[in-house]
């Protein structure tokens, strides 16, 4: 089964952390999407490295400088 997981802000990212681990375990395929509502590293990167959320499969950039 596919499922499109969309993330933009903090609280997406936590909520996404334990969906995201949970469908990779038992192999669905997620694809991940970040619309960028937070580009800075620190609103947004530095979930994805301590959260160990995976990379996004597509970055939509909506606000990027």
């Amino acid at each position: 089964m596919k499922v499109v997981s969309i993330i933009g802000a903090r609280p997406q990212f936590i909520k996404c952390t334990p969906t995201s681990r949970e469908l990779r375990r038992v192999a669905w395929w997620e694809v991940l999407v970040h619309t960028g509502q937070h580009y800075d590293d620190r609103m947004s990167g530095v979930f994805f490295r301590e959260l160990g959320i995976p990379e996004p499969d597509y970055h939509l950039g909506v606000c990027t400088s």
